[in-house]
Order: C-alpha cells, then structure tokens, then sequence
C-alpha cells in the first residue's frame, strides 16, 4: 500500500522540462519580460518605490484638512495683515471699531494687503464667468494667452531632455562633458536669464510666443533630462547582459528595454516640468511689456494696487498648473494600461 502511495505522489508531479535546467529557465523567463514584454518591464522597473494604492475617501479627507487648514490660516493672515488700515480710516473718521466691526471691516476693503478668500473667489467668478471669454477683462482669455506658451515651451524642453538623456545614456564624452553643464545652467536665476532672452530675441525681429516658451523651457528640460537618465540606466545588468546574449542592437535595447523601463521616470518628471513650464510663462511676460496673458495681468494689478486682481490671476495660475499635471497623470494611466501594467 505505501508503494502504490508513492507511486500515485510521484505521478502527480509536472513533468520536468527536457534540455533545461533551472538556471536556463529563469534565465529565459526574466529575458522573455525583457524583450517581449513592454508593461513588464516598466511595471517591474516601479514596482519597488510605488506606494500601497488606498481608498478614495482615504486619500479625500487629507487634502480636505490642507485646504481647510490654509483657509482658516488665510482669512486669519487677513484680518491681521488688514486691521491698521481700518483702524486708521476709522480713526479718521473719530470712530472706534469693536471686534467684530474690525473683523467685517477687514474682509471687505478694496484694495486689502491680503483679499481674504471669498473675494478672491468673487472676482474669479466676475472675470470668468460674467464676462465674455473673447473679452480682455476676462482671466480664461489671459490664461489661454499664457498656456499656448506653457504648452510650447514645455513640448520644446521634453524633447531637449529627453534627447540629452539618450545622448548622456549613450555617449560616454557627453555623459562627462554635458552634464555639468545641465546641472550648472539651473543655478543661474531665471530672473536674470528672462530679460536677457528677451531683449537678444527683440533684437532679431522674434517676439510674441517664441520668448515666452524658450524662458518656460529653459525651466522645464532639466527634470526631463534628469529623471530620464536615471530611467534609462534603471534596467539590471541581468536583462542588458541577455540583450547583448540575443546580440540586441543599441535601438533593440532602447527600444526594448530602457524605454519601457524609463517611463515612470519619464511621467514622473513630465509632471514637474510642465508646473514649471507655466512659471516659465508666466515669468516670461513680466519683463516684456505683455499685455495680455497672466503675468501681464499680476504686473498691472501691481501698478495699480488692485490686490484682488493679483491674487485671482494666482489662483487661476494654480487651476491650471493643477490641470496641466492632471493631464500628464491621465497620459501616464492611459499608458501603462495599453501597455497592460498598472499605476
């Protein structure tokens, strides 16, 4: 009986595969993910930093409590930061304010050092929406104004990363020689660099959008060229010593390999390249006399001390740069799905 037992165990087991030992066969397998399977790698290649996915309402209720947090500390910065002027005008007027009134008084001044939060939202909603789109009163014809060039500037620096990094990857000499100079050019402030782009560009007859997406790309290529380095030395030595095994050439392996590997990296940087595209935009109309976009909007409510005005062109600056990364987190979901991985 103990016999037939065994026999039966024995029976159970799958057969062992002929001409292949374990080794080969892992060896196999792990080259297969490789070079067949594009979402393997990229997925393998994140797998290790990404985060434990929670619920909605777990990730809901901490942005609520930021968001609640700064406007209590919003409204309180503006009754401080407002209260002398009050307590001036009524001084003046031989009247003296009690709590409340000076509370009331400071959330409702016209030209505030700091608007509290519902006029700000006020004069979001007269610019906006009571207003024609087309008109030049209107915050959505200015924001467009300043997203053709945050959209130009940033296509134009996720190329120039991207292709620096593949030379930096590839090329020995650039790696040694370029890079220095990527990192160096980011300690230069781009305050001092925009007037000066500006003015050479003015000087050869380029005005209107070209200036104003060169100073926004200028911003955005370096966490492009940077992230994209490290992504495409991500992959281990294991799959590129099997990429040379098959005799892979560099495009095979590039394409194969460290592309598929690069891309959380990729996406990753794309989302702060493109919030940095809108500051290169909007620095970029400051000093060139702009009159339409939202830095042009911030500078005329600086010369006029229209506070309100100020801020809302901030908030609807924030709207979009929220916006812009939303995009490039869609694009980033859109393609690890076709791509049959998950983020």
């Amino acid at each position: 009986m103990a016999l037939i037992a065994r026999d039966r165990v024995v029976s159970r087991r799958p057969p062992a595969r002929k001409g292949m030992d374990g080794a080969g066969f892992l060896a196999n397998v792990r080259a297969g993910e490789a070079v067949g399977g594009h979402g393997m790698a990229s997925e393998a290649s994140g797998a290790a930093g990404r985060p434990a996915r929670v619920g909605g309402e777990g990730r809901a209720l901490p942005v609520l409590c930021v968001v609640a947090a700064t406007l209590v500390l919003w409204y309180a910065f503006a009754v401080v930061l407002n209260a002398p002027w009050a307590r001036d005008q009524a001084g003046r007027e031989g009247r003296v304010l009690g709590a409340r009134e000076l509370v009331l008084d400071t959330m409702q001044q016209d030209r505030p050092r700091l608007p509290a939060p519902h006029q700000v939202v006020a004069e979001l909603w007269k610019t906006t929406v009571a207003v024609p789109v087309g008109s030049k009163r209107s915050l959505v014809y200015h924001a467009w104004v300043t997203l053709a060039a945050t959209l130009a500037g940033f296509g134009l620096g996720a190329g120039l990363g991207i292709v620096l990094a593949t030379l930096i990857v590839h090329v020995r000499s650039i790696d040694t020689s370029v890079m220095p100079w990527v990192i160096s050019s980011q300690t230069v402030p781009i305050l001092a660099i925009a007037p000066m782009i500006v003015v050479v560009l003015n000087s050869v007859g380029v005005t209107g959008l070209l200036p104003k997406a060169i100073i926004s790309m200028y911003l955005s290529f370096f966490p492009v060229a940077v992230g994209m380095v490290q992504g495409l030395r991500s992959p281990e030595r294991m799959l590129l010593d099997q990429m040379r095994t098959w005799n892979a050439s560099r495009w095979q392996t590039f394409v194969r390999l460290r592309w598929p590997s690069a891309l959380p990296w990729l996406f990753a940087s794309l989302k702060v390249a493109v919030a940095a595209s809108l500051v290169g935009a909007i620095i970029g109309e400051l000093p060139t006399g702009a009159v339409a976009g939202l830095g042009a909007r911030m500078l005329s409510g600086s010369y006029y001390g229209q506070t309100v005005q100020i801020w809302a062109a901030l908030v609807m600056a924030s709207i979009c740069a929220a916006g812009l990364v939303g995009l490039v987190a869609l694009a980033e979901r859109l393609t690890f799905a076709a791509m049959g991985g998950r983020r």
